[in-house]
This record gives C-alpha cells, structure tokens and sequence, in this order.
C-alpha cells in the first residue's frame, strides 16, 4: 500500500503543453486601447481615497491622469517614485481591498477603476522598451549602509539610500534577490520572470552591491554589521514556519506550502514537479490559496483548502476566495487538523474536527470529517528564525522585531521593516513602505551626523 501511495505524488499529470496555459498571467494586460478606455473613468478626485488608502502614497490620480493624455514614462515615473517596486506590486497586491475598495467609482457605482492593472500597464510600458533611467544617483556621501534582506523591503530600503548617494551592501541568503516577490508568490501572477527583471531595474542606479548566499544566524554577524557600516537595516522577512503539533505531521508527503511554491517558482520545466492526486492545503491566508490553486493547476484531481475559523475570518481576500473556487479548489471552514493519517510512512488523509465559537473561543463541536490525501501543504503560517531577535537583543513581541515610527529597532543605528516586524501587515507593498520609511530616517540621521552603527 505504501508503494501505492508514493505513486500518488508524480509529476507530468498533464499533458506538456498545459502547464504554460496554466501558469500564463492569470490577469492578462492591458492593451492600450483598454488602458486608454479604463483611465478615462477615473474622476481624478482632489485628496484621493485611493491615494490615502495605498500604503506608499502613490499619486493615483496624476499617473492615471498621464496615461490618459499618453504619457506611459511620466505615469511610470509618477508610480516609482513613490514605490520603486510598483511593478510587482501592480501584480501582487490585494488592491481589491486597498486603493480600488475606496475608489469613488467603487462606493458609487460598485465597479471601481482597475487601478492595479493601469500600475502594471504603466510600468511595464516602462520596462518594456529601451529607456533613459528615471532616476540618478545623488553625488556619494560616503557613508556605507548594509541591508540584510533582498525582499521587497530591503530592496525597497537599498533602492532609496542609493538614489541619496550612499552606497549600499546588500546581503540575502538565497541564491537569487526577492525575497517572497522570487520565492513566496504564485507563478501565475509573476509570471515570465518578472520579479528579476525588476530586481535588475532597481540595481541600475547604482552604489548597490548585493551580495548572495550570506545569512544573519548570530548576534555576532550583527555586531561586525554595525562596525563596519554607518547604519543596518534588518528585511528578514520569515524563515521559519509554524508546525501543526498533531500526531502524523512528519509522514511522507507533508510539506510547507512555502517551500511547495518555492520549488514551484525555481523549477524550469513545470512538468517535472511532482503534486499528489488528492491535496490538501490547511490555512486560510494567500499563500494556502496560492499552494491549492497551483496544485489543481498541475494536475492535481482534487485540491482542497481547509481553514478552521469563517470564510468571513480567512486571511485571504474574497477576491482571492472566488479566483481558488473558479479553478476547482474546494475550500471548507470551521474544521481544525487533529491527525495527519498514514499508511506505510506516506500520507492517506487528514482527521479534522468541526470547530464553533463559544465566548469568541474556538472550541470542538463534537463532530469529525476524513479527508483522503496523498499531500497535505501546511500554509498556517511563518515566523522568525527561533531564538535570533533575543541573541541580538532586539526588543521583540509576538516573535517579531518591535521598531518605531520610523523604523528604527531597540539597538542602536539598526533599523528593520517588512514581515519581520511586529504590526505590520504580511503585503508586499507594506514591506516596500517599511523600506521607504527606514531609508529616510536613515538618511537623515547619516546627514545630521547621528548615526554610526556602533555606537
């Protein structure tokens, strides 16, 4: 029986071809007559909701504006400078809920402007065609900032300092810079390797030295940091992920959903990666509905998503709820995981018990539903590497890194932002804005004379 099961999770499930219709944009874009059409329903309101509700203040009513009167460089230019990962935000984030919910359009009409999609149309206008750089390097000050983290916080942070005239070391433990945009993400929303081609965007300004391979593990990394360099800035991002503490967790065929879309977004022929028959994906946020949607996108007969709270309590977007559903990805709530079953060392299903709330608790109600399963991918959530922010001595709560206002961390001339930090929101354009933020207080303190790493 444990042979049988071990054949349930195989690659090449459909034919060659599907797997590049499959993983194609799943929002195709626009072309210019649609841009066109879309730009002239925006009313251009004075003090924009959409502007208060975007984490990094883009100025939507002026780019939009400029793609309206054919101006795709200036719209871009509108975009970058307030977000210089607008590209990848164009494709990533839940705008459904940020800019486009209070859109004026939307709250009158119920069909707001589709800003995400005239973003990404001005921005790959940009990147698309040989182009004049949209920004230069200010005269260097000397001063060296490092970055530990290439995800869209650090990179974001680099991209900042940089365009002020410091020079910048930034460091990453993965092969490749991104972060989450390279690794985290599904591959039909960043589809054509788009995260590197911005990633190469961003470099071009220049005093950027990005430096792979290299991860902060000790408080003594971090000190020889602060000797060396003027300022840090910690993007860790999340390495570590929660387990589910059930009995079965370590059967063959259990797997983080991260590290399944990780393998997913580095292996060059889809065809090759093995997916089960039966899936089941437990969590409620984007990444369980990126894992179940790209499960049943290659090939799996049946991917399930299970969370134990509401559909009104999932992390993810009902956007994204209706965009799993249109794919065929069942979603079931109000069930938690008690047991991973097994059968030779390999998966066969899941023990889930019905939950209800009582007094805003949680709590069993007494009835339980087997679910058969040949992979079940975990996507209950991330968390920092166990043990570092207190080796550092990094103030911390909840497992995250506690900064200020402005960015700034307990440990002097050190800064940190993205997911790793305490209240913030797990979105690439929020991880961008902690960029930003930290990258400006940093430059003004390395101006004002204040800051040197050591004290």
């Amino acid at each position: 029986m444990s042979e049988e099961r071990r054949a349930d999770i195989h690659p090449g499930r459909l034919p060659p071809q599907a797997y590049a219709a499959h993983f194609a944009d799943h929002v195709p874009p626009l072309t210019e007559a649609q841009a066109l059409l879309e730009a002239s329903r925006c009313l251009y309101c004075y003090d924009a909701p959409c502007m208060q509700a975007c984490p990094t203040r883009i100025d939507v009513p002026s780019f939009i504006r400029r793609i309206a009167e054919g101006n795709v460089r200036g719209a871009a230019e509108s975009i970058l400078t307030s977000n210089p990962l607008g590209g990848m935000c164009a494709r990533d984030c839940p705008t459904e809920v940020l800019c486009e919910q209070v859109c004026v359009r939307n709250t009158e009409q119920g069909l707001p402007v589709a800003i995400g999609r005239l973003q990404r149309y001005a921005v790959d206008g940009l990147m698309a065609g040989a182009h004049q750089p949209l920004f230069t390097r200010a005269r260097s000050t000397g001063r060296r900032v490092a970055v530990v983290g290439a995800g869209p916080a650090g990179l974001a942070c680099a991209h900042a300092l940089a365009r002020r005239g410091h020079s910048v070391a930034l460091f990453d433990a993965r092969p490749k810079p991104g972060g989450l945009n390279e690794y985290g993400i599904a591959a039909y929303k960043v589809a054509g390797g788009y995260a590197q081609r911005e990633i190469q965007w961003l470099l071009e300004i220049g005093g950027i030295e990005l430096q792979c391979g290299w991860r902060l593990a000790s408080a003594a990394q971090l000190e020889a940091l602060r000797r060396e360099y003027d300022a840090v800035f910690l993007g860790l991002g999340l390495a570590d992920t929660y387990r589910l503490g059930i009995p079965g967790e370590g059967l063959e065929g259990v797997a983080d959903a991260v590290e399944f879309i990780s393998h997913l977004r580095q292996t060059p022929d889809l065809a090759t990666l093995p997916v089960g028959r039966r899936v089941v994906v437990i969590g409620g946020g984007m990444t369980a509905i990126d894992a179940g949607v790209q499960s049943k996108l290659l090939g799996a007969e049946r991917s399930t998503i299970v969370y134990r709270r509401g559909e009104q309590q999932m992390p993810a977007s009902r956007k994204e709820q209706d965009l799993a559903r249109i794919q065929g990805v069942v979603i079931l709530h109000w069930l938690a995981p008690v047991e991973v079953l097994g059968e030779g060392g390999s998966v066969r299903g899941v023990r889930f018990e019905r939950q209800r709330l009582e007094d805003g608790r949680l709590v069993p109600a007494g009835e339980e539903l087997t679910l058969e399963a040949d992979m079940v991918l975990k996507a209950i959530g991330q968390r920092l590497e166990a043990g570092l922010p207190s080796a550092c001595g990094l103030a911390q709560r909840d497992g995250r890194i506690v900064v200020d206002e402005s960015g700034r961390t307990s440990v002097a001339n050190v800064w940190a932002g993205g997911d790793c930090v305490a209240d913030g929101e797990d979105l690439t354009v929020y991880a961008v804005a902690h960029g930003l933020r930290a990258a400006h207080d940093i430059d003004t303190q390395l101006r004002n004379g204040r800051a040197r790493a050591d004290g």
